[in-house]
């Protein structure tokens, strides 16, 4: 069976194997750990040569999200997927104040410690949070980005005329009705009920939690430790300003999902309005799991960006 060699990392940091990981019956991909300034280790994998691209898994998921991405970007990138520091299978030690802000300064690591230039940015979800709140912060980082539907919560306040009343509304509603029962439970040590509280609420449905299979439960489980260290100890929605926003010059591909989240089309269109050189797709049919749903879609629409860079 073929692998994948193992980066040097000499003068930056170290790389250690933690385990294969199968992508085909005929070939494996090696774990590594990327060890940063501050003492985290990140697993991620990479794959084929060319310019880099980080992709940047959301909530209750890992790097394993983007299984499917990898092998078809690496005939021309280097495709990079890494999970955020408290996901698995990441050990790190809780800190106070995490939030999607600290996931951009570990994104800003990554890059500098794995890639010899700016990279291309793909984010979904929170990791798409964490690539917005980079570039407000670190743009020379990043090539370009592709954020499909970062909940930049703050910015429902700052809606364009026509969305603004709902907006605000949605905001006050997300506050009261999601992140207030999320935090009560997790403050509680009582995961899976602050778990069902998101998945609920994003899903309209109070017994959505409930109707999932106990697979599909201890599935979504595995990566809620990051809501362990966030709710207790940090923030679920950090601050985007809009005139930071605005200010972003990185070419940006927005996509989003037509049966989505009411909510998250809402930020897209403020996102849309902000942002000065970005592009806005929506996929009709696709809801907030685009890049599962319509992967080639997805994934043809974010080469065409990278390759006008």
């Amino acid at each position: 069976m073929a692998a994948l060699t193992r980066r040097a990392l000499a003068g930056a940091g170290a790389a250690l194997v933690l385990a294969p990981v199968a992508w085909a019956e005929d070939e494996i991909v090696l774990v590594e750990t990327a060890r940063l300034d501050d003492g985290l280790r990140l697993a991620y994998v990479e794959r084929g040569a060319g310019p880099p691209v980080i992709f940047v898994h959301g909530s209750l998921s890992d790097y394993s999200y983007w299984d499917d991405q990898l092998p078809a970007f690496a005939g021309t990138r280097r495709a990079i997927a890494y999970s955020r520091r408290y996901n698995w299978p990441n050990r790190n030690t809780a800190g106070a104040g995490y939030s999607a802000v600290a996931d951009a300064l570990d994104l800003a690591s990554m890059i500098e410690l794995l890639c010899d230039g700016p990279a291309h940015v793909v984010g979904h979800s929170y990791g798409a949070l964490a690539a917005l709140i980079l570039a407000t912060r670190r743009p020379e980082l990043i090539r370009t980005m592709v954020l499909a539907e970062p909940p930049a919560v703050s910015l429902l306040a700052h809606a364009p005329a026509p969305l603004a009343a709902s907006g605000r509304a949605m905001l006050a509603d997300i506050q009261t009705r999601m992140v207030a029962p999320m935090r009560a439970a997790f403050l509680k040590g009582e995961r899976e009920a602050g778990v069902a509280a998101f998945i609920d609420y994003c899903a309209g449905d109070p017994q959505r939690w409930t109707k999932m299979s106990p697979q599909s439960r201890a599935e979504i489980l595995k990566d809620a430790h990051e809501w362990d260290v966030m709710l207790t100890a940090g923030e679920l929605f950090p601050e985007v300003a809009p005139e930071a926003v605005r200010a972003i010059r990185t070419p940006t591909l927005l996509l989003s999902g037509g049966r989505s989240y009411p909510f998250l089309a809402v930020i897209d269109e403020t996102l849309a309005s902000l942002l000065p050189n970005a592009r806005r797709i929506v996929f009709e049919t696709a809801t907030h799991q685009m890049w599962l749903e319509q992967p080639e879609a997805c994934r043809r629409a974010t080469l065409e960006l990278q390759n006008r860079a």
